[in-house]
């Protein structure tokens, strides 16, 4: 299921989360290129950036961040700092900031160089946007705990990772596939196993690669009682919510969409008052306003980062206007 949605050959038994899922693929791309470049443009979730920093120490891999043009990856400065040493070219989809990024600009640059492609996606958005293969991802991580796997006070989480046929012997983690027994009966079995608990540590694709099987069968419970329509409707609410949300936010004096650029679920409001003021206030109207920017990057220090899903309804988000028209007054 997670191969389909991502437009991918194969997806593994999953990983710890969103963050490792990226950094395993930073490292796979190393192992499969020889090479020690990583191009991460800065519409990537910072947190999965930190953590992708971690993991590329010990193996020296040099990152560069890749800077944006109006909410999405600058391709002219993509292009310069692509190289013939870059294993991998990464960016998010949609990105941090919630805008739609060209995965397939993207795409034509990493490959040109002979680079890997890895696209980090949101598997939920998947029903209905395009899927990452179909665009020339070489690699789809993400994080898939909106599939039906509660909040749970900050974790365990689901990290997806589905890849090309041809990457399937470089991938982290396990994979399962379908057989059949001594009795003609169908069977599952692990058939790749390249953690260094089943194989020789210097033979191990990684030394970390957590899987937590209950979130992986909460989304697979989740997407096969949902289905094709069920996804794809969970995807055309949300975008329509948001939509119409961005819409009433920025009518409130002061308050503005900050990029231009085409967005999904989420989208970035640029504020006349502190973000994070402007969240407190809200909280005492019992509503969670979004994500104030500036701990993450200081030029969006005036910014909000606000999430609208399927499970928010019109008065809700009414009610939000009109409380933030008063913060913000």
């Amino acid at each position: 299921m997670i191969a389909e949605l991502t437009g991918m050959d194969v997806a593994n038994a999953s990983l710890y989360d969103g963050g490792s899922s990226l950094a395993e693929g930073v490292l796979m791309a190393h192992a499969v290129t020889g090479r020690d470049g990583i191009v991460l443009s800065r519409g990537v979730n910072p947190l999965y950036r930190q953590v992708v920093e971690t993991y590329v120490e010990g193996p020296s891999l040099r990152i560069t961040s890749s800077p944006l043009a109006d909410g999405i990856t600058d391709g002219d400065a993509l292009k310069k700092a692509v190289t013939d040493k870059t294993a991998a070219v990464v960016v998010q989809y949609p990105n941090f900031f919630g805008c739609l990024e060209d995965v397939v600009g993207a795409a034509e640059i990493a490959h040109a160089a002979g680079a890997l492609l890895i696209v980090v996606a949101d598997p939920v958005n998947l029903g209905l946007l395009e899927p990452p293969g179909a665009l020339g991802a070489d690699l789809v991580v993400g994080e898939g705990q909106g599939l039906g796997v509660p909040m749970s006070f900050g974790g365990p989480n689901l990290g997806v990772f589905a890849a090309k046929q041809e990457l399937v012997r470089r991938m982290p983690g396990r994979l399962v596939g379908a057989t059949v027994d001594l009795d003609g009966q169908r069977g599952f079995v692990l058939t790749l196993q390249t953690r260094e608990q089943h194989i020789r540590r210097e033979k191990a694709t990684s030394n970390i690669c957590t899987n937590v099987a209950l979130c992986a069968l909460m989304a697979t419970i989740y997407v096969s009682i949902m289905g094709k329509r069920g996804i794809r409707k969970v995807g055309e609410l949300s975008v329509a919510k948001a939509h119409y949300a961005a819409s009433a936010f920025s009518n409130v004096p002061g308050v503005r969409l900050r990029f231009g650029a085409p967005f999904f679920k989420e989208f970035t409001l640029q504020l006349p008052k502190a973000p994070d003021r402007v969240v407190k206030r809200l909280a005492k109207e019992r509503i969670l306003a979004g994500l104030p920017l500036k701990p993450f990057d200081r030029q969006y220090k005036d910014c909000l980062l606000v999430a609208v899903t399927e499970k928010r309804t019109r008065d809700e988000i009414d009610a939000y206007a009109a409380a933030l028209a008063v913060a913000v007054a």
